[in-house]
């Protein structure tokens, strides 16, 4: 770890001069995170290319400088214990800034009781992560409030998008369905290596785009890197009834999301097109 302690946020200054101290930021831009466990990750490529798309994106930084950063991140984290650093893009006294926050990782979680907010979507980005945490932070706390885990979030006409920290996934007898990809919803990291990993197995994969009643009685998933796949226990906040179903496949298929994990290597997006 390079002496750096955790919780410590580190500013990228250059590739010759490295990091130096970094600060809370008055404006966040971008970030990602991924789960580090004893030294290994699931899928850091993806995750270096979906933060470096966001800075094009927003700023038009180069593909390079960000994998520049973002390999100079992963050498800086811990090979033991179990971490959840978070790499972002900033705005410092008006310039543009990396920086890497070094967290260690919560407890896995065992499950998610849903609320759903009296209002549809309000993001602005939701296809950048981070763009839009001020609001979800919020939305996670009325959630809190509420005796659940999480937000739902829906779109105007009252069919699921995503969760206010996760991708939801669901089984309808022996397919996996999920919210079909676009500018609605994050690229989930998670979903992608879910949906991967069960169409190599031959499991009948949909996309669908359902109200939470249409999921009345199904086992439904939130994933997202942190925890992997928790099952969702409750739905709350909705004019009417939608009970949870029984959860039989979360321990199977969080031990093939866990088979995913490969050793840190510090060339993470280096395959990216400047």
């Amino acid at each position: 770890m390079a002496g750096a302690q955790a919780g410590t946020r580190l500013r990228w200054v250059d590739p010759e001069r490295g990091f130096g101290p970094g600060e809370e930021p008055t404006t966040l831009l971008a970030m990602d995170s991924w789960l580090v466990d004893e030294g290994r990750v699931k899928a850091l490529d993806a995750h270096a290319e979906r933060f470096i798309s966001a800075c094009a994106a927003l700023r038009a930084i180069p593909a390079r400088r960000t994998t520049a950063f973002l390999g100079a991140a992963v050498e800086r984290l811990p090979r033991q214990g179990r971490w959840f650093p978070r790499v972002e893009l900033v705005l410092a006294d008006g310039a543009l800034c990396f920086q890497l926050w070094l967290r260690p990782a919560p407890p896995r979680g065992e499950r998610v009781r849903l609320w759903t907010p009296p209002h549809p979507d309000r993001r602005i980005r939701p296809s950048v992560k981070g763009a839009d945490l001020a609001h979800l932070t919020l939305l996670r706390q009325q959630a809190l409030d509420a005796g659940a885990d999480e937000a739902l979030i829906l779109a105007p006409d009252g069919r699921i998008r995503e969760g206010s920290t996760t991708s939801l996934l669901w089984w309808r007898g022996d397919t996996l369905c999920a919210v079909p990809e676009g500018p609605d919803a994050l690229a989930s990291v998670t979903r992608a290596l879910l949906l991967r990993a069960a169409s190599d197995a031959g499991v009948d994969v949909a996309l669908e785009r359902p109200t939470p009643y249409e999921l009345d009685g199904l086992e439904v998933w939130a994933v997202n890197a942190l925890h992997s796949i928790r099952p969702v226990t409750a739905w709350t906040g909705l004019p009417a009834a939608v009970e949870a179903g029984a959860s039989r496949r979360v321990e199977e298929w969080n031990r093939v999301l866990d088979e995913t994990a490969a050793p840190v290597v510090a060339d993470a997006g280096r395959g990216t097109t400047p």
